[in-house]
């Protein structure tokens, strides 16, 4: 069956995976890098974001990491989920909430996104951003 992958910012809990466990020793930069190597391997990244771990809760991190595509998001979670992917020890990988307790205005993506977007699904490197007026004959 297929997807319908929307040229709009990414909300859905269903392409959003959380990332934890990750290792308090490497940087949010590098963690962030690693992080889009692996994940990137699935499907086309929106984002990759690693923030730090609430302080009660100790030292690391977890990423929050955005799929254009629901398909590409749970394949990530199940093939990485309880595994050392970059580190010695595993991560915990979940997929995001599929409720919506707020409804999210849905944001178009610019113009760049877009491209790259078309470029990934459709394979084609060398997208035109002119406009072209065509002109139309009926007969």
């Amino acid at each position: 069956m297929a997807e319908l992958v929307p040229f709009t910012v990414p909300v859905a809990g269903d392409k959003t995976l959380l990332v934890w466990e990750l290792s308090s020793g490497p940087t949010a930069e590098a963690l962030q890098h690693s992080l889009f190597t692996v994940f990137s391997q699935f499907g086309l990244l929106y984002s990759v974001r690693v923030f730090p771990k609430a302080a009660v809760a100790g030292p690391g991190f977890y990423g929050i990491i955005k799929f254009y595509s629901a398909r590409d998001a749970h394949r990530a979670q199940k093939a990485c989920d309880q595994k050392q992917l970059f580190q010695t020890s595993p991560v915990k990988v979940r997929l995001g909430t599929r409720h919506k307790a707020v409804q999210h205005n849905t944001l178009a993506l610019n113009s760049s996104r877009c491209q790259e977007l078309a470029n990934y699904y459709f394979g084609f490197n060398g997208w035109s951003k002119r406009i072209i007026k065509g002109h139309y004959h009926s007969l």
